[in-house]
C-alpha cells in the first residue's frame, strides 16, 4: 500500500533492543540492504524494544468510527477497554500492529463478544483507516503499515454491508460450484476491502458441516464435502489475494462438526484422528496451498490431538499440527479472547498461553492493559522466551511488509458497476429447486410475498425484483404465496399454506416445509432475490445443487 508507506519517516538512528528506552516512539529505519519483506522485518524486530514487540502481536478492537473524533459514550467505551479516549491514541499508547474493525446486525452469530460497531460506510472506513496509519506511522514499526481487519464473509457474517458490493454467504458459492466465480467475486470483494485500507479479511471460513448438528457454522461454511470445500476455500483465497487482501481460513482445524457455539462454551470436536485428517483437514491444506497468509485457531477442544485443552491454546494442535504436519508458515492469529472458552484465564496470562502455544497475533484480548503487561512479564519471569515473541513478531511485520508491496485500488472501485457482474454469476448457478417441477414459469397470476419475522428488508427486495421480472405483485390474497425464512428460523416460522417456501440460509429447514415448490438461495443478499425473481417467473432455470443433504429431498430436481 504505496500511500501508506509515504505516511512513514526514517526517524533517527536507534538504539538496538533491549536497550532502547521504553518511552521511544521515533519511527526506526529499516536498512535499505533488506532485499524482501522477511529480512525488512527481520532488520526491524532486532531494532525494537521489548514494549514494541509485544504491541506487534496484539489485534484488538476500538470504540468509534473515526480514529481521532469520537462520542462520549466511544471515550468512555475505550476508556474501560484500554484507558485511552480514542483509537488512535490506543494504537500509540500500546504500539499496536494491527487492529480489528468490528460490526454486527441483529442475524449476526459472532455479534456475542462486539460490543461496539465502527464501520458504516465506505468513506467512513477509508478515513478511519487512514486516521489509524498516520498514528501508526509515528511509532518505532511504522514502517510497515499495521494489519487492519474485519469479518467480511458476506452472509450472516457481513460487517461492512452499505455501498459495497454484497456478496452471498459461502454456501451459495458452494451450490453454484463454480470456482472460477467463487474467485472472481472474491477479487472484487478483496479489491473493495483494499480500498477502504481493511488489508485483512477474516475469511474464508474452511469448516466442513458435519450434518443438521452444524447449525453454529451453517451457511457461513461452503458445505458438508472436504474435496468440494476445499476447492471453494482455495478459489477465494486467490481471490482475495489477487484484490490486495490477506484471507484467513478459519476456525482451525474445523468448527463445522460442532453442536457447541464456541463463543458461549467450548465446543468438542470428538472425530479420531483419520476422520478428522479426511473430513476437517482438507480445506484448511488447499487454502494454506493457494496462499492463504494467516490461519485462525478456533477455541476447540479437538480430543483426538490434545483433549480437554482448547486449540488456541493447544501447542500439539498449532504447532505440531498446524506448523509441522500441514507446513503452514504464515500468521497463526487465535481468534477473539474474549469469548468465553479463552476467559478461562486472566487476560495476561491467556496471552501468554496463545503465544506460546504458536500463536503471531492475539484478537481482541477483553482487558488490552492487562495482556500486554502481562507478556512484558512473562518475558523477564522467563515464562515467555524473547525467542518466541521476536518470531511472533518477525512473522506479523513479514505478512505487513508483504502487503504493502500492494498499492491499494481507488476509492472509485467501491460498489462499482464492474462488481456486478460475478455477483449476477453466482446467483444465477446458485439458486437451488429441492422440490417441484424445474420446466416452465413457477409463478402464475399475482403474487404475494409472506416472511417470518423481520425480514422486511429481504421481502422488500424480493417484492422489487418479482416486479421487474414480469410479475404482478400484492400485499395479500395473490394467486401464489412465497413464503421466505432465513437465518435461525424453525418450523414455527413455516407457513402451512405456502405454495413456494424459499429458504435463504441453511436448507434444513426444507425438509419440514409442505409447500410442492422447495428453493433454496442460501442468503438474502440482493443478487440472491434477483436470481430467485427471475426462476419464479421462468425467465431463469435453478442450476444449483444443494451442498448438504437434506433428509428427504435431493440436492436438486433439475
Amino acid at each position: 500500500m504505496v500511500l501508506l508507506l509515504a505516511l512513514t519517516g526514517c526517524g533517527t538512528e536507534p538504539p538496538a533492543n533491549p536497550e532502547a528506552p521504553p518511552d521511544s516512539t521515533a519511527p526506526l529505519a529499516v536498512p535499505s540492504s533488506a532485499p524482501d519483506p522477511a529480512a525488512q522485518a527481520a532488520a526491524l524486530v532486532a531494532q525494537l524494544a521489548d514494549e514494541d514487540l509485544v504491541g506487534q502481536v496484539l489485534m484488538p478492537y476500538a470504540y468509534g468510527a473515526s480514529a481521532t473524533d469520537v462520542s462520549a459514550g466511544s471515550k468512555s467505551g475505550n476508556q474501560g477497554l484500554a484507558g485511552v479516549d480514542t483509537p488512535a491514541q490506543m494504537v500509540e499508547k500500546y504500539r499496536l500492529g494491527g487492529l480489528i474493525l468490528v460490526g454486527f446486525s441483529a442475524d449476526d452469530p459472532t455479534g456475542k463478544n462486539q460490543p461496539t460497531t465502527n464501520v458504516d460506510n465506505p468513506a467512513q472506513v477509508r478515513a478511519l483507516t487512514e486516521g489509524l496509519q498516520t498514528a501508526h506511522a509515528k511509532l518505532p514499526a511504522g514502517a510497515a503499515p499495521m494489519l487492519i481487519g474485519t469479518d467480511q464473509e458476506y452472509g450472516v457474517v457481513t460487517r461492512i454491508r452499505s455501498g459495497v458490493s454484497v456478496l452471498p454467504g459461502a454456501m451459495a458459492f458452494g451450490a453454484a460450484g463454480d470456482v472460477g466465480v467463487t474467485e472472481k467475486a472474491w477479487s472484487v470483494a478483496g479489491g473493495e476491502l483494499a480500498a477502504m485500507g481493511v488489508n485483512v479479511d477474516f475469511a474464508p471460513v474452511a469448516d466442513v458441516l458435519g450434518g443438521p448438528g452444524g447449525l453454529v457454522i451453517g451457511s457461513r461454511s461452503y458445505g458438508d464435502d472436504p474435496k468440494a470445500v476445499a476447492e471453494q476455500v482455495a478459489a477465494a483465497v486467490r481471490g482475495l489475494r489477487a484484490g490486495g487482501v490477506a484471507a484467513a481460513l478459519k476456525h482451525f482445524p474445523g468448527h463445522g462438526h460442532t453442536t457447541t457455539d464456541s463463543h458461549e462454551a467450548l465446543p468438542v470436536l470428538g472425530q479420531d484422528r483419520k476422520a478428522l485428517d479426511a473430513g476437517d483437514l482438507p480445506p484448511f491444506k488447499a487454502g494454506i496451498e493457494a496462499g492463504a497468509q494467516l490461519v485462525m485457531s478456533g477455541h476447540l477442544d479437538v480430543r483426538a490431538i490434545d483433549p480437554g485443552v482448547p486449540a488456541t491454546f493447544s501447542k500439539k494442535v498449532l504447532t505440531d499440527l498446524l506448523r509441522g504436519d500441514l507446513k503452514f508458515e504464515g500468521v497463526v492469529v487465535s481468534d477473539a479472547l474474549n469469548m468465553e472458552p479463552a476467559m478461562a484465564w486472566p487476560a495476561g496470562e491467556a496471552a501468554v498461553r496463545a503465544l506460546n502455544a504458536g500463536n503471531d497475533l492475539l484478537l481482541m484480548p477483553p482487558d488490552l492493559p492487562a495482556a500486554h503487561a502481562g507478556m512484558l512479564a512473562a518475558l523477564k519471569d522467563g515464562s515467555l522466551s524473547r525467542e518466541r515473541l521476536t518470531e511472533a513478531a518477525t512473522r506479523v511485520l513479514t505478512l505487513r511488509f508483504t502487503l504493502a508491496r500492494d498499492e491499494a485500488p481507488p476509492m472509485s472501485t467501491v460498489g462499482a458497476p464492474s462488481g456486478v457482474e460475478p455477483l449476477t454469476d453466482v446467483g444465477r448457478r446458485s439458486i437451488t429447486l429441492l422440490r417441484g417441477t424445474c420446466d416452465g414459469k413457477a409463478v402464475t397470476g399475482p403474487v404475494t410475498v409472506t416472511v417470518a419475522s423481520g425480514r422486511t428488508d429481504s421481502k422488500k427486495n424480493l417484492e422489487e425484483a418479482l416486479r421487474k421480472a414480469g410479475l404482478e405483485v400484492v400485499a395479500s390474497g395473490g394467486s401464489t404465496t412465497v413464503h421466505l425464512v432465513g437465518y435461525g428460523d424453525g418450523a414455527a416460522e413455516l407457513s402451512a399454506g405456502a405454495q413456494v417456501t424459499v429458504s435463504m440460509d441453511l436448507p434444513y429447514l426444507l425438509a419440514s416445509s409442505r409447500s410442492p415448490m422447495l428453493l433454496a438461495t442460501y442468503s438474502n443478499a440482493p443478487a440472491q432475490l434477483t436470481a430467485l425473481a427471475d426462476v419464479l417467473a421462468g425467465k431463469a432455470k435453478p442450476q444449483g445443487s444443494s451442498p448438504v443433504e437434506v433428509a428427504g429431498l435431493p440436492r436438486t430436481t433439475c
